[in-house]
């Protein structure tokens, strides 16, 4: 068998458990009732402890009242102080409803007479946006944009921060030069991880604009002094106005589909109302 390891004994030392003292602050009033000589107030009868007994609770019912009304008119406060929307937000668009909103001023990408408008508001910075722009718009091309069925708007909704407004104007900037889809595209296909903003500078994207063929003196002047500013500012308050809260937010003749949803989401809602122009 094993040997076992010898236990030496030895005397436990002594923990000295400290104490404290609990003071609680009660209302004024009983701190008044403490010094009410209570003998001359014992009932003599059956009837007296129930006048006591009643009066006692009149004054605990009051006092719980008096809180109740006081936290009440706290919490109205509260809620006059938050609003329930920012300025110009609209309520999100309910499902299946149509929102009247605008392809906006960019090109459009598809045949201008197609019959199902799809109007993107997305922030170049969105990491779903770029999924989108991976996983579906290539399917939604092929089958509804390249057959003339369908065209696409995109709109600018730039909310994550000042590096995706840099973005948006840069996008402006290129649409300027006749280069909006390429620079859209050069966009999403860079893309880097969402806490990395050193590409959105006037530099690197100038760079990017003249590898696409812009002119470089034009892009920089028009990025640095924020030219096209408005126009991008525009693009996000009718996406407010639309109810359009997060990126990607799309348009199927006025039904919303919210998210990176897949291409099946968008073939459905696409049937649905080519069918309606047969």
């Amino acid at each position: 068998m094993p040997k076992r390891a010898a236990i030496k004994k030895s005397s436990l030392p002594t923990i000295k458990i400290p104490t404290f003292e609990v003071k609680i602050k009660l209302p004024v009033i009983f701190k008044k009732l403490e010094n009410v000589n209570w003998k001359r107030f014992l009932p003599k009868s059956s009837n007296q402890v129930m006048v006591v007994l009643l009066v006692v609770a009149a004054f605990l019912v009051g006092y719980l009242l008096n809180e109740v009304q006081h936290l009440q008119k706290t919490q109205v406060a509260i809620q006059a102080a938050v609003p329930s929307q920012q300025a110009g937000q609209q309520a999100a668009p309910t499902p299946g409803a149509k929102v009247n909103v605008s392809a906006g001023h960019f090109p459009i990408l598809g045949n201008a007479k197609a019959k199902v408008t799809i109007i993107e508001f997305a922030d170049f910075r969105c990491p779903f946006c770029e999924q989108f722009f991976t996983n579906t718009l290539p399917q939604i091309t092929k089958d509804y944009v390249d057959t003339g069925k369908v065209k696409l708007a995109f709109r600018n909704f730039a909310f994550l921060g000042d590096p995706s407004t840099v973005a948006a104007d840069a996008s402006e900037c290129a649409n300027d030069q006749g280069k909006f889809w390429d620079f859209y595209n050069y966009l999403y296909k860079n893309q880097p991880a969402e806490t990395d903003t050193t590409m959105y500078n006037t530099d690197t994207l100038t760079q990017a604009a003249v590898s696409l063929g812009m002119n470089d003196s034009q892009f920089r002047s028009c990025l640095d002094n924020k030219t096209d500013d408005a126009k991008a500012a525009k693009d996000m308050a009718d996406g407010q106005a639309a109810g359009v809260s997060g990126t990607p937010t799309f348009f199927v003749n006025g039904i919303s589909i919210v998210g990176a949803q897949p291409y099946s989401a968008f073939q459905q809602l696409i049937d649905q109302e080519l069918a309606k122009t047969k």
